[in-house]
């Protein structure tokens, strides 16, 4: 259904990495023909659809292992965009950050409208196995729960322990 209501257009498949193979023998089928299938009807539909599909996983793994078709890798990886961890996005997290704040902050009409710099230096060195989504619960929980203007470290959930070293680029680079 949702292929077909996506004609004309494009469908988003998330977490392509944790689609069954059952599934995934369908959606090649789906692109290769360019056609759908309503259960119960005989005749084929044609669908003219784009396809954006993420994932977390490394899909070349996940062809190795057995768990993912090559020939389906191959359909949807035309144009490969890799977007790495928010941990590796430096700035990028002071930035999102501070979209997640403006928005919270109007939409539950909360005073607070920044973050003191020691909570902005360890969000920064937070690890964020939750990626953004975790950076954005932990803000809208601040936001909903903090009285002050500014929100710290603790509000944002995040300990200076909890916190890895960032060395400076030539140093690191000398390193690797």
């Amino acid at each position: 259904g949702k292929f077909e209501v996506a004609n004309g257009g494009t469908i988003f498949l998330d977490e392509i990495g944790e689609m069954p193979m059952s599934l995934q023998v369908k959606l090649l089928r789906v692109l290769q023909e360019r056609v759908i299938e309503r259960v119960g009807d005989l005749e084929p539909r044609p669908i003219n659809i784009r396809v954006v599909s993420a994932t977390n996983k490394d899909l070349q793994e996940e062809i190795k292992e057995g768990r993912f078709r090559e020939d389906l890798f191959y359909r949807l990886a035309e144009v490969s965009v890799n977007l790495p961890p928010l941990r590796e996005r430096g700035l990028d997290i002071h930035e999102l950050a501070m979209f997640f704040l403006n928005k919270y902050s109007e939409q539950y009409n909360s005073k607070v409208n920044g973050f003191k710099k020691e909570a902005i230096k360890l969000m920064q060195g937070y690890y964020w196995p939750g990626n953004v989504r975790q950076l954005e619960s932990r803000i809208k929980r601040a936001v909903i729960m903090s009285d002050e203007k500014n929100l710290n470290a603790e509000d944002v959930g995040i300990a200076q322990n909890d916190t890895r070293t960032i060395l400076p680029l030539d140093l690191a680079s000398e390193n690797f």
